[in-house]
């Protein structure tokens, strides 16, 4: 007997693309059926849930990545009667500091489209598990995500503010992934969303990078 197909939904992360989940993905059963979320329309979280709500399926699973993660509890909130399902990976209930809002300003205002290749190599590599620092290969496919997304999605990114995002009233079941040697997200910012979000759950990954393809390799 076959099983029923199951739709879901991935939403990336910072300056990433669909090449993200393609080892991800691989983990899979076979009776899902995969649809990418490109966040590169909006001038807010809501904004970009307004548009991406018109290309997605009817009901659908919602897995969101990093900042994916701020917009799938946005959309979760905003449509409960589209998600069915929804996984936060790496993600976070804070707001971005004054610092690092002034940060992100300073890097846009520093840059233009001809001279924009992507995140550079240090910040990508900060980002990353330490056994993945030096990863030359994972650094490399990390920036070409980045220049193919190009200035004008890296604008759109860095000004949309994290403030006000609903957890309170996201009513569906809720997975909270987390990677114990996470080198931006603290365990203590995956507990706050399980705090946070009612039928919430929480899985602590061992030994993974923080990617989604570490993921895919420990729990899929």
């Amino acid at each position: 007997m076959s099983l029923k197909p199951r739709r879901i939904v991935l939403i990336p992360g910072f300056m990433l693309n669909e090449m993200l989940w393609h080892e991800f993905e691989t983990y899979l059963p076979s009776n899902c059926i995969v649809h990418h979320a490109a966040v590169t329309e909006g001038r807010t979280i809501h904004d970009v849930v307004q548009h991406l709500i018109t290309l997605l399926p009817e009901k659908f699973s919602l897995i969101g990545f990093s900042m994916g993660g701020y917009i799938a509890r946005q959309l979760a909130a905003e449509f409960p009667e589209r998600v069915e399902s929804l996984v936060l990976i790496a993600s976070s209930l804070r707001e971005d500091t004054p610092l690092e809002a002034e940060a992100k300003r300073k890097s846009v205002q520093s840059l233009s489209p001809t001279t924009f290749k992507g995140l550079s190599r240090h910040a990508i590599a900060r980002s990353l598990h330490p056994l993945n620092t030096s990863n030359q290969d994972m650094i490399s496919a990390i920036q070409k995500m980045g220049c193919s997304l190009g200035f004008e999605a890296f604008i759109t990114q860095s000004s949309l503010s994290r403030q006000g995002i609903p957890s309170a009233t996201i009513r569906c079941p809720t997975l909270v992934i987390a990677s114990e040697d996470d080198a931006i997200r603290s365990m203590k910012e995956a507990e706050e969303l399980v705090e946070a979000i009612p039928y919430a759950s929480l899985r602590i990954i061992l030994d993974s990078a923080r990617t989604a393809q570490g993921v895919g390799k420990n729990y899929c």
